[in-house]
């Protein structure tokens, strides 16, 4: 009997349209059926200078599933060149095209010549969802556009971290980490967001190290541009969130650029203070709300669930029930994931559960005793299970549906302080 999977938290590998179209002025070029990209689209704050709905598409039919859709391409992407004002276009191919064996490779070869770089990546929806469909296209832009640098600029740093609108938080985040980047001296290059694009992605290759800040997503990425353009990487899998974490993630990047120790301290020490300053004045809020949960539990990808745990841990001195991971990941990282879930303060550790079924996530819930409220952040899909448990509910991971997110961020000192806010705000409701 086929299993029914419920309450899924991810898209299919065609989804990475939305990483090319965090790139300023790089636009998809769908090969696929009518309808993907509107299907795909569902994250708040995808329109823009490019829209999901204007989004080149050969739409292809029964006639192209029997006799190929190979022409149609070429005649798409040259079209797109004509028609459309961007810095990069980027092939995206669906499953049908996959299936009937076009070849991609070879129609995007023809435009090599052509003023604007035009790159392709195979995101066929049976090939993953679209955290892999985001590796893709940066595997796509480091095989078929960069070359390696003859140079290496000192302090030039690359930051990949957050996959752009699945984290509908990705646009505060990244500009969080530049700034804290930038803080110890060093020059950061982000690929994704305003005022960054080809120029940024040109920059790439000329980079002292790449900086990962992610569990799992972007590993092979980072191998890849090592081995092709010799350019190291530093992987740091947490997402640093409030002032142990983000501390410490300052420290771990000072020590392996080699920025001066007492450089790396006096930023960290202007950092806490101010963020000490803004806890001391609410901690009588902190220690005298006798609403507030005792445990909790994150129900999210793997960079959120980690992030939000030791957060909470460290930070709050909260008690993590069992965390549920439900980007998929893939079994060759499950191991490493569930070991940085040990690495809490005071000896604690957490439970981790690789699950993408939220029918099940939902029944785990339900059964466990959290001692009072359960603190619940998660999807929007985790609403009904909070409602059924009388729990503080907070909207931190896809669907985002329960508030609009422009550019606010959990990233760093400032964004633990919005979390806490966040979450301080929903206990407080029990008051009114």
């Amino acid at each position: 009997m086929a299993k029914i999977l419920d309450k899924q938290r991810y898209k299919c590998a065609m989804s990475a349209m939305q990483t090319v179209q965090a790139i300023e002025r790089a636009i998809p070029v769908l090969h696929s059926g009518p309808g993907c990209a509107q299907k795909l689209s569902g994250s708040t704050g995808s329109s823009g200078y490019f829209s999901p709905n204007i989004y080149p598409c050969t739409s292809i039919n029964e006639r192209d599933v029997v006799f190929g859709g190979v022409k149609k391409l070429e005649s798409t992407i040259r079209h797109s060149l004509e028609v459309i004002d961007a810095d990069l276009y980027v092939v995206l191919t669906g499953c049908i095209p996959e299936i009937v064996g076009d070849n991609t490779e070879e129609v995007v070869s023809g435009f090599k010549e052509e003023d604007k770089p035009v790159i392709y990546a195979l995101t066929a929806g049976f090939k993953g969802n679209n955290y892999k469909g985001h590796e893709q296209v940066i595997d796509a832009l480091t095989e078929q556009y960069l070359e390696p640098s003859k140079i290496r600029i000192k302090g030039l740093v690359n930051i990949w971290a957050d996959v752009p609108y699945q984290d509908e938080f990705w646009h505060g985040n990244y500009k969080e980490l530049e700034r804290l980047v930038k803080k110890l001296g060093l020059t950061p290059n982000i690929i994704f967001g305003y005022n960054r694009g080809i120029e940024n992605i040109k920059k790439i290759p000329a980079a002292e190290f790449n900086l990962l800040i992610s569990p799992w997503v972007g590993l092979t990425n980072m191998k890849k541009m090592e081995q092709k353009l010799g350019i190291p990487y530093l992987h740091y899998p947490t997402l640093p969130i409030g002032a142990f974490e983000t501390s410490k993630f300052l420290r771990e990047i000072g020590t392996y650029a080699g920025v001066p120790e007492e450089k790396v301290e006096a930023v960290i020490s202007e950092e806490e203070s101010s963020y000490y300053y803004y806890i001391e004045r609410y901690a009588d809020l902190f220690l005298e709300t006798r609403v507030m949960s005792k445990q909790f539990t994150v129900v999210a990808d793997a960079q959120y669930a980690l992030g939000i745990t030791k957060f909470l841990v460290n930070d709050l001195g909260l008690f993590p029930a069992k965390q549920f991971v439900v980007d998929d990941t893939p079994r060759e990282y499950q191991e490493k994931v569930r070991s940085y879930f040990k690495d809490l303060n005071y000896n604690i550790e957490a439970e981790v559960s690789f699950d993408t079924d939220g029918f099940n996530i939902h029944n785990e819930i339900k059964a466990h005793d959290y001692h009072g409220y359960p603190l619940i952040l998660g999807g929007h899909w985790e609403k009904e299970v909070a409602k059924q448990t009388n729990a503080h509910f907070l909207n931190v991971s896809w669907p985002v549906n329960e508030r609009l997110i422009m550019n606010s961020y959990y990233t760093g000192y400032e964004g633990g302080l919005k979390l806490i806010e966040d979450i301080y705000s929903v206990a407080k409701t029990r008051f009114n």
